[in-house]
């Protein structure tokens, strides 16, 4: 048990400041203690290799100077003469061993003879030099220390080596022996360096009262906190009503004087009625005294938590203060409130008119009677404003608690004057207050008549903020009051925050009209405008951009082409993402397909040259890292031929298109779907279809079938029951698509082309085989000039012989067959030659000497347009002759 009090009282001594202070001597005590001893011991260590060197360098040098030694290294037995000594002189100085060698490190002597006439082992290499080698190894024994010392004759030569060895633990237990010494010592010095810290320990106990580090700096503190940060007075006073203390809050509201510490309450100078409560000796709470021109809530409580203490503390607060800044604290709340709630209900929408107007409708009647918002027409339009001087603002929202206000309606175009607070406001910058507008200051000079109504209708009082968002000035914002009080100055940086919160919204929605205004004149500049003349479709289409605030301006984009021999593509695309990269990287691809289209390649291998250009432009495009990337873009390419009536498809990660015919059965064609555009590694396959006259292939994106209501199959077979239908025009199935799928504004830009297939009837056409015979191009040139003189145009007859002429009989010379000749009536006269070889024909322009090379050159001068392009199995030439009227 006593034990165990014991220990409770050290635990409680060890956590005060004068047990800890006494464990720090301690402890600081060891560590010297630890250190010397450590030291001694490092020290004596030090000694021990020195010594070891010495002695072993000692003990070499004298054998080796020895005459007997360099009499018996000249002798026929070294061994003999030699063993017994080195023997002797290593017993006599305490060493491992001595061994006398050859130069060339044969030993001679050794202390276990079976090692004699083996080669020592270390470096003797300076030593055969004239040099003496000390080196330290670990052996059997240890760490030891050896040396060579050479054994020269009278010339100087070295006849001998003489090595001597010993481990340095045989020289270090001398230095053992001192240890106990070392450590008594230690303890002598460490027990009393502990029992002066003990003594001094004691002595800080009974001064600090046993308290803790912590416990001290809490008082400190508190006390610290009660004197002069405490927004509350407190005093002090002991049991014979003498001041002990009182803080900085109470001599502030008591007025104390600095000196009052040590005096008598009576004696403080209060005035009555606080001296007779404080004096009163009872208990109180909050009981309210007036003091000078404060009211203050006074609470006393006597100290009888320790016996014997006496005496008692009182609190002080002034309640006058308490009040006026709790009627601040409200007022600031409902102005917080006011801007919160502003933040949540204006600038909902991106449009400047509705932000403006929500910000009159927020602000009547919660801090104005009536709320006007002016802007100059650059704004309204997305434009940079110009700095406005009240010249040309634009009324753009108007509201209050009656309807009937003189005030100018929204619309009209209103011209402040100079002297107005409007006027000055834009010029300034700053906020301006008419307090009282029926004294007419210079406000009305704008129009006296209209201000004299707007005073009889009531309005007594205005502030004129200016619109300012980002550094720029948009407009000017009027509050306006009549049934309220007047505008108060303290009204006008509520005022100021409320404006500027809806400067910012409006301000954004100017740039965003801008942006959007900006993306649409791209967009639509990037679309085809007018629909190329051919007569191989009848197309009808509709674009809707994105609504406002929804998606905005997309990258969805359509094209008809007409393409060689009568036929046509019809192209629908779609880019990721919105703005205007969207809308430019739309005009990057309808570019490409146009370029590509030029080469005349099929759907699927013109869909792979887009796909590897779109890989290009992503890398070029990922090196600045500010240009969205192309990957993911969709394409749709298909080519209708009106003589043969087929279609060839390949899709490019777009929707499939819709095939209608002619009795209204509406069906998906089946293409197969590709990879998008940029991701490559994987081919693209087309589709070939023959389409009945009549019928019709509707293409589309997905902002016409997708909706976050419905999954997308079900908006393709929506939209494939809305357009079937037979006996409609192209333009009546774009318009019926739209109204079945889009009954309000798109989220997303919607592309629909609606392509109804024609057929170029027989009459209108006509084709030969040709044999592979040079003779046989005569009949082939009478044969289309027959042809020619049947449609009326004899005219063309001589232009189309001699490339009729040219073409085949580079067929028959250079190609293999079959050769086919073909030729359409259309809007140009169309010659096509088509062979079963892949090699494709190149322009020359032959020399005077030339036979050859002059009959392409003639080709492109007589016929208007001429190409090649590649079938299955072969190639076709084409020309085109344009027409002088429709024949």
């Amino acid at each position: 048990m006593h034990h165990r009090i014991g220990r409770l009282r050290f635990g409680y001594r060890l956590r005060t400041v004068a047990g800890q202070v006494f464990a720090l001597q301690v402890i600081v005590v060891l560590i010297l203690a630890a250190a010397a001893f450590s030291a001694l011991l490092l020290q004596s260590q030090a000694d021990a290799d020195n010594e070891a060197r010495n002695r072993s360098l000692a003990v070499a040098e004298a054998v080796a100077a020895s005459p007997n030694v360099q009499q018996a290294l000249s002798g026929k037995n070294p061994t003999a003469a030699l063993q017994q000594q080195a023997e002797q002189t290593r017993k006599r100085s305490d060493v491992d061993f001595v061994v006398v060698m050859s130069p060339t490190g044969i030993r001679y002597t050794h202390p276990t003879p079976s090692e004699i006439g083996k080669r020592y082992i270390g470096n003797i290499a300076a030593a055969q030099q004239g040099r003496t080698v000390t080196e330290e190894t670990v052996g059997t024994l240890g760490p030891s220390v050896r040396t060579v010392v050479p054994v020269t004759a009278s010339d100087g030569k070295v006849i001998g080596l003489v090595g001597a060895g010993i481990a340095v633990k045989r020289v270090s237990l001398a230095a053992e022996r001192q240890v106990p010494l070392i450590l008594a010592a230690t303890a002598v010095v460490l027990g009393a360096a502990t029992a002066g810290s003990a003594l001094i320990s004691k002595r800080l106990l009974r001064q600090t009262h046993g308290l803790g580090p912590a416990q001290m700096t809490r008082m400190y503190e508190h006390h610290d906190a009660v004197l002069h940060a405490v927004r509350e007075g407190v005093l002090i006073v002991d049991a014979q009503g003498n001041l002990l203390l009182a803080n900085d809050e109470a001599r502030r509201l008591l007025s104390l004087r600095a000196d009052g510490e040590g005096r008598p309450v009576t004696a403080l100078g209060l005035e009555p009625e606080a001296e007779e409560l404080l004096v009163s000796g009872r208990a109180i709470t909050d009981e309210v005294i007036k003091v000078g021109d404060r009211l203050l809530a006074v609470s006393r409580r006597p100290m009888t938590q320790q016996p014997g203490l006496g005496g008692w503390v009182a609190t002080l607060r002034d309640t006058t203060e308490l009040s006026a800044l709790m009627g601040r604290v409200e007022v600031v709340q409902e102005r917080l409130k006011l801007l919160y709630d502003a933040g949540l209900r204006i600038g909902t929408t991106l449009d400047v008119t509705h932000t403006a107007q929500e910000l009159a409708e927020f602000a009547v009647p919660r801090f104005a009677d009536y709320v006007t918002v002016d802007m100059t027409d650059a704004v309204l339009r997305g434009d940079e404003p110009n700095q406005p001087s009240g010249k040309e603002l634009r009324r753009v929202a108007l509201h209050g608690i009656r309807k009937d206000t003189p005030l100018y309606p929204p619309g009209e175009l209103v011209q402040f004057a100079p002297s107005t607070p409007q006027a000055s406001s834009l010029s300034s910058g700053k906020v301006t207050l008419e307090a009282d507008m029926a004294a007419f200051s210079g406000w009305q000079e704008q129009d006296p008549d209209e201000s004299r109504k707007l005073v009889a209708y009531g309005l007594h009082s205005m502030i004129a903020v200016p619109l300012r968002a980002r550094g720029v000035i948009l407009g000017v914002v009027t509050f306006w009051r009549s049934q309220s009080a007047p505008f108060a100055q303290e009204e006008i940086s509520l005022a100021e925050e409320l404006v500027a919160r809806a400067a910012v919204s409006i301000d954004n929605a100017r740039r965003f009209t801008r942006e959007r205004t900006m993306a649409v004149t791209l967009q639509r500049s990037l679309l085809p405008h007018e629909l190329p003349k051919q007569s191989a479709v009848d197309v009808a289409h509709r674009y809707l951009p994105a609504e406002a605030g929804l998606g905005g301006v997309g990258g969805d984009w359509f094209d008809v082409i007409p393409l060689p021999g009568a036929r046509v593509a019809i192209v629908v695309g779609d880019v990721v993402g919105h703005g205007l990269h969207a809308a430019a990287s739309m005009g990057q691809l309808r570019t490409a397909v146009h370029n590509l289209s030029t080469l005349d390649l099929p759907p699927d291998e013109l869909l792979w040259h887009l796909d590897e250009l779109v890989t290009r432009i992503d890398q070029d495009r990922d090196g600045n890292g500010e240009a969205p990337m192309l990957t993911g873009a969709t394409c749709l390419y298909a080519i209708y031929d009106p003589v043969s009536r087929l279609c060839t498809m390949a899709r490019a990660g777009h929707l499939e298109p819709i095939i209608v015919h002619p009795d209204g059965d509406a069906e998906l064609p089946g293409v197969p779907a590709g990879p998008p555009l940029g991701l490559g590694g994987l081919p693209y396959e087309k589709t070939e279809i023959l389409l009945p006259e009549g019928s019709s292939i509707v293409l589309y994106t997905d902002g016409l079938v997708e909706d976050r209501q419905r999954d997308i199959d079900e908006g393709i077979e929506r939209l494939r029951h809305a357009v079937a239908h037979a006996g409609r025009t192209p333009d009546q199935m774009c318009q019926a698509a739209i109204d079945a799928m889009l009954p309000t504004a798109p989220r997303d830009d919607v592309a629909l082309v609606v392509a109804g297939t024609r057929l170029l009837n027989g009459d209108r056409t006509a084709s030969w085989d040709v044999p592979a015979d040079p003779s046989a191009v005569a009949g082939v040139r009478a044969a289309a000039a027959q042809l020619l003189e049947d449609w009326g145009m004899e005219e063309e007859a001589f232009t189309l012989e001699l490339v009729l002429s040219e073409l085949v009989t580079n067929a028959i010379r250079h190609a293999s067959g079959p050769i086919r000749v073909r030729l359409i009536r259309d809007r140009s006269l169309i010659c096509e030659v088509s062979d079963g070889s892949s090699v494709s024909p190149h322009l020359r322009r032959a020399t005077t000497m030339d036979e050859g090379g002059r009959g392409l050159f003639l080709v492109a001068q007589f016929a208007d347009r001429w190409g090649t392009r590649y079938t299955s199995g072969g190639k076709v030439i084409w020309t085109e002759q344009q027409l002088s009227e429709e024949k």
